[in-house]
């Protein structure tokens, strides 16, 4: 770490024209813009980090100023401090926040999938106070599962389930393979984790927390590409009784993102045949969004 900055892991897909920034989700790797990345290269120069605490990049405190100093810090080391970010999921909301502390500098940015819980009201037909009480179990939940280190067989199970989501998604194997094993790390103690590990884990998720996506999109100047999943995420054992929260929250996405493109001519909404792992499962239809929005 250099005065609070992280040097990020970079991957330089290479390629002429104007600069692509591409940012992955939480507990995500740059290897997921692996199928996504070659279809930009003919247009565009294309980069994709990991983002601090993730993948190979170095560990530190994780705040948003932090993080977005880091993207700062990449795009000034390569020359390229007008890049247009792309992110998914978490990637997607840095990329709105990067946009929205260099205007007149960032062209945009686009935003796939990356809404976070969402506010109560969101969620169509169902009381508020209900929707309050799931979110904080879900919450919960993620956050026990985060940043844990892995039991004796636990990088073998996590391969196994990556057979089977291969097989549900239509996803080449070797793409789920690639960000589990650069999302692992092993410790001091010789087992395998999670990254990031669980206190900068749980640092994110409150950061995460803390947003509200649409105040974000109202606040930023620039043009908005804000992209929603069309299909349902595969069912998680255990966690069915959430489906229909879920499913009341992407009516209320799809509602408040109308109405949002309807009051800004510059905000374009589309949605993508796909679940929430759009860049693994439909990369051909994520990178012709991407080309047809930046500059």
């Amino acid at each position: 770490m250099t005065k609070d900055r992280s040097a990020l892991a970079v991957h330089d897909h290479g390629g002429d024209g104007p600069p692509l920034l591409l940012l992955h989700g939480a507990g995500r790797t740059l290897a997921d813009w692996a199928a996504v990345a070659p279809m930009l290269v003919h247009r565009h120069r294309v980069l994709a980090v990991d983002l601090r605490g993730h993948g190979r990049s170095p560990s530190g405190t994780w705040s948003l100023p932090e993080v977005l100093r880091d993207l700062d810090a990449v795009l000034d080391e390569c020359g390229i401090p007008d890049a247009l970010p792309v992110g998914h999921s978490l990637g997607g909301l840095l990329a709105v926040l990067h946009a929205l502390e260099h205007p007149g500098v960032a062209p945009g940015a686009v935003n796939l999938d990356g809404y976070g819980w969402g506010r109560p009201d969101q969620y169509v037909d169902l009381d508020p106070g209900y929707v309050g009480e799931r979110l904080a179990e879900l919450r919960d939940l993620v956050a026990w599962m985060s940043g844990r280190a892995l039991p004796h067989d636990g990088l073998k199970d996590l391969l196994a389930q990556q057979r089977v989501l291969s097989e549900r998604l239509g996803v080449p194997y070797e793409l789920l393979e690639a960000g589990i094993l650069r999302a692992t790390h092993r410790r001091a103690d010789g087992r395998l984790e999670l990254r990031p590990e669980r206190e900068h884990a749980l640092e994110m998720l409150a950061a995460i927390d803390s947003l509200d996506p649409f105040a974000l999109f109202r606040r930023t100047p620039q043009p908005l590409l804000l992209v929603r999943a069309l299909r349902p995420d595969p069912p998680v054992p255990g966690t069915d009784r959430y489906d229909g929260l879920m499913a009341a929250f992407a009516k209320g996405l799809a509602r408040d993102l109308a109405e949002l493109a309807e009051q800004r001519p510059d905000v374009t909404v589309a949605g993508i045949d796909a679940t929430h792992a759009m860049p693994l499962e439909n990369p051909r239809a994520v990178a012709d969004l991407i080309l047809g929005f930046a500059p």
